[in-house]
């Protein structure tokens, strides 16, 4: 197992139980101790741990998301193949506002071929397309959430109201049959909310693991979606209820 694939299996165990200790999860990925310390040192350094004696305490708030740094290297593969498809189901021509997040910023990789008109709403995808040829770039303005690095605020909100898209690509923190489309950060709802209200057609980008989580935030039902492109891992009571509520479920 790769250094990326074991720091964010650490983040996973850090997001059930408060601590981990640096000789079980030695045993269980089959690496020294040594190595795993020099795991736990990466974390603590991007604030996620704190170093204790045999082992870390996780400092995140319960409900609070890992840095996008943290998050960025966790089923990279699973994202691009996400971004991939849901690149796939755009067509040429069409007005695209993108979510930030890092399966968006996948989405965003994806389109740089593509001539679409795009108005992302983190920097990092605004940065991927800056040289992409056919695309016209359209940045919705506002402030700039530390760290996320996405566009919020009422300016970004009333942007987005003015305007009107083929397709809202949308990242999430929870999906459930129960609570719909969540989000951590209270702001962000608000931001989600206007794209979806401006969009034909809104398309959901997430990877499985979304679906064990619900976020403090609550965006939307689930019958406010049209398309969801996750990976086999959906629990078969979630697709179910999202085929219930005639919305497309596409499986990479």
């Amino acid at each position: 197992m790769e250094s990326s694939e074991r720091v964010a299996a650490i983040m996973r165990a850090l997001r059930v139980q408060d601590s981990v200790a640096v000789a079980e999860l030695a045993a269980e990925h089959r690496v020294s101790e040594m190595t795993i310390r020099r795991d736990l040192d990466e974390l603590a350094q991007q604030g996620i741990v704190r170093r204790v004696r045999g082992g870390a305490q996780s400092l995140l708030l319960r409900g609070e998301e890992p840095p996008f740094g943290a998050r960025e290297r966790e089923a990279t593969d699973l994202k691009r193949r996400i971004g991939a498809e849901v690149a796939a189901l755009l067509a040429d021509g069409e007005a695209v506002l993108l979510d930030g997040g890092t399966t968006a910023l996948e989405v965003a990789r994806a389109l740089h071929d593509r001539r679409l008109t795009v108005v992302p709403l983190a920097m990092q995808s605004a940065h991927e397309l800056t040289g992409a040829p056919r695309i016209r770039l359209v940045l919705p303005g506002g402030e700039v959430r530390a760290g996320e690095l996405n566009f919020h605020g009422p300016l970004t909100e009333f942007s987005i109201r003015s305007l009107r898209f083929d397709t809202t690509v949308i990242g999430c923190c929870g999906l459930s049959a129960e609570h719909g489309l969540t989000a951590h950060d209270l702001p962000e709802v608000a931001i989600k909310q206007a794209a979806i209200a401006s969009a034909r057609r809104v398309i959901v980008a997430c990877d499985s693991g979304k679906f064990s989580r619900t976020a403090f935030g609550a965006v939307c039902p689930l019958d406010r979606l049209d398309v969801v492109v996750t990976d086999a891992g959906i629990p078969r009571d979630q697709h179910d209820a999202l085929t219930a509520a005639n919305v497309t479920v596409r499986i990479v």
